[in-house]
């Protein structure tokens, strides 16, 4: 903490220049005792420093100075209601991830005898086929005791998912997101709690930007070179997104035509990241409008911002 008499009192209660192994549970104490805490971004913070000397002292000297000045580049902090329901969604995330894991060695299991089913396999007739499979005593042994993980995730599962659909009907910003199609309560709940205040996104690209779905560029010159996307976001939410456009694809005519144009020239991995940006980038103009689908379809494309030339340097 940095004590210095030329702050004015109203910011005399900020602290700088002080690394916590936590910021949330950090704000929650220091929100207890009466006081704000501000988290700047780390990476702009840096680069407006131009000596090349770093040092604690000179850390903490220049974020007073960024407090004082009124640049200092704060970051959006969820509140602690938002941290606990997105404390849901990870929950499930992480439970359906290790459903999929065992679903994934039962169908290898059933691979092995010569039985391809896919999804089928889940279903009733598809169970029972699984139980009368012919297997070797350790294998028989594994596929029971990968159906009772599989029985013991599934009643994990189902109340979450009920409590998930419960939080998005008392949200209206997640309701408002359900009018898309494709779009279910876990989408539009996980979007709402991971994007906060839209209003802090000038621009559909910059959210698109936020959930790591636009390629990662290293141009020089009047060459500009492309790679894959540069998944700086949310991974839960990206892939929510990914699964959600695929369903819009069946139920939307634009994205089933621009999806469709993609896969002429590009491989489906990449028209359904594409199709995930497009429907990342409308859930932001729905918000930020409160305008329903689809209604909001004729307004959903990022304002052009006009190119302004300055002569002389």
């Amino acid at each position: 903490m940095l004590a210095d008499p030329s702050v004015p009192r109203s910011r005399a209660s900020l602290i700088t220049g002080i690394r916590f192994a936590d910021s949330h549970s950090t704000k929650d104490l220091l929100s207890e005792l009466g006081h704000e805490l501000w988290v700047g971004d780390a990476a702009q913070i840096r680069v407006s420093v131009v000596r090349q000397q770093k040092t604690d002292k000179r850390d903490a000297a220049h974020i007073l100075k960024l407090l004082v000045e009124g640049g200092f580049p704060r970051i959006w902090m969820p509140s602690s209601e938002v941290r606990d329901l997105r404390q849901l969604l990870v929950h499930r995330y992480k439970l359906v991830i290790l459903r999929a894991r065992v679903k994934n060695e039962l169908q290898h299991l059933a691979l092995n005898k010569g039985v391809q089913r896919k999804r089928k396999l889940w279903s009733q007739a598809g169970q029972q086929m699984l139980h009368e499979l012919p297997l070797q005593p350790w294998a028989s042994r594994r596929r029971e005791d990968l159906l009772r993980l599989l029985e013991m995730f599934n009643q994990q599962i189902v109340p979450l998912d009920a409590a998930v659909k419960a939080e998005a009907e008392r949200d209206p910003r997640a309701r408002l997101l359900m009018t898309q199609p494709g779009v279910g309560p876990i989408t539009s709940l996980a979007y709402v709690l991971t994007m906060g205040d839209v209003s802090r996104f000038a621009r559909g690209k910059q959210v698109a930007s936020y959930l790591g779905l636009i390629p990662r560029e290293h141009s020089s010159g009047g060459r500009q070179k492309l790679g894959a996307i540069s998944k700086q976001g949310n991974r839960m939410l990206r892939m929510l997104l990914v699964e959600a456009a695929t369903i819009a694809v069946g139920y939307d005519p634009e994205f089933r035509k621009e999806y469709q144009h993609r896969c002429h020239s590009k491989p489906k991995a990449v028209a359904k990241v594409a199709a995930a940006r497009k429907l990342a980038i409308r859930l932001y103009w729905m918000l930020r409008t409160q305008k329903p689908y689809p209604e909001v379809v004729p307004i959903e494309s990022s304002p052009r911002v006009p190119l302004v030339l300055r002569h002389g340097g």
